[in-house]
């Protein structure tokens, strides 16, 4: 198992693997490079970032240019500013134009903690996976981040990588065979699924240590891609197990949630739970103490589980 780090961390540090292998990489922010970890490349490729200061349309639109240019761009904020603030100019000039971009979002989820609700982005998977041609990307741990943000930069296309603040248990090692695109089944179980994202697919490893004691066995696939989907392996999951839960740090409405719901309902219907904000908006606090008043831990998963 590898060790614990923000996947942010994972992220600053891949940059700058990247940077000396990719001379056409690019690394664009909005002045939060000390949180967003993009300052270690600053620092050592100085020529090839850019501060953009705290606009974030004017980010993504010079980051759609560089991409034009021939460039491979890496473009960061916080996701509530990049999802959010900048939404039409990432729909336009990027999706629409199908930029080179990669949109490496960090601080996503309530597990932003004490900055409060107005800076936990808990919409941003809902609102890019609407673009056309966007790849979502939500990584469990700090390996699976380093994975997937390489695999991103040999994409040509645009990419959305959601990245959180809070250090988080490692679950995967160096040689790990993730592909974007493709679900991980990381425990294999026959009673239920439970299909989870980013932060929470540590939490349902627990909860499928706890539900084995009572004789329940889980399923437990990593979809470190929301978009585009791994259809086969939720369908293999509707077939083979009683019923579905889906967990993400995120709202349940439009997210990991729908997107898991509207492959079953159109292939093989099955029973479905989900475990994730309910409409509501986060608060200031610790972020431990908002995953559980928010329901995002095992507990919610095997209670999920149990009610199916």
């Amino acid at each position: 198992m590898s060790e614990k780090m923000a996947t942010r961390q994972a992220y600053g540090e891949t940059l700058l693997e990247l940077g000396e292998k990719n001379k056409n990489i690019v690394v664009l922010d909005a002045d939060l490079s000390k949180s967003t970890m993009t300052t270690r490349f600053a620092g050592k490729y100085p020529e090839r970032f850019f501060n953009m200061g705290i606009s974030e349309q004017n980010l993504y639109g010079v980051a759609a240019g560089l991409a034009h240019s021939g460039k491979t761009v890496f473009a960061s904020t916080f996701a509530m500013f990049a999802a959010g603030r900048a939404f039409e100019i990432i729909r336009n000039s990027i999706g629409y134009t199908k930029a080179n971009v990669k949109i490496c979002a960090t601080h996503a989820g309530i597990t932003v903690g004490e900055d409060g609700g107005s800076h936990q982005s808990i919409e941003d998977i809902a609102l890019m996976r609407t673009i056309p041609g966007m790849t979502v990307i939500s990584p469990s741990d700090g390996m699976s981040a380093r994975i997937l943000i390489k695999e991103a930069a040999e994409l040509n296309g645009p990419v959305y990588v959601r990245l959180g603040r809070a250090v988080v248990p490692g679950i995967y090692e160096a040689d790990s065979n993730i592909k974007i695109g493709k679900g991980m089944c990381i425990r294999d179980g026959k009673d239920f699924t439970v299909i989870a994202t980013g932060v929470m697919v540590n939490e349902a490893l627990i909860a499928a240590e706890t539900l084995a004691t009572e004789g329940i066995s889980l399923r437990i696939i990593d979809m470190h891609t929301i978009k585009p989907i791994d259809r086969e392996i939720i369908i293999k999951a509707a077939k083979e197990t009683k019923g579905i839960v889906t967990a993400e740090e995120h709202s349940i409405i439009g997210g990991l949630s729908a997107a898991v719901a509207e492959v079953v309902v159109q292939n093989h219907p099955t029973k479905m739970a989900f475990v994730g904000l309910n409409d509501t908006f986060g608060e200031s606090g610790k972020p431990g103490e908002l995953l559980v008043k928010y329901g995002l831990t095992a507990d919610s998963i095997i209670s999920a589980v149990k009610g199916l």
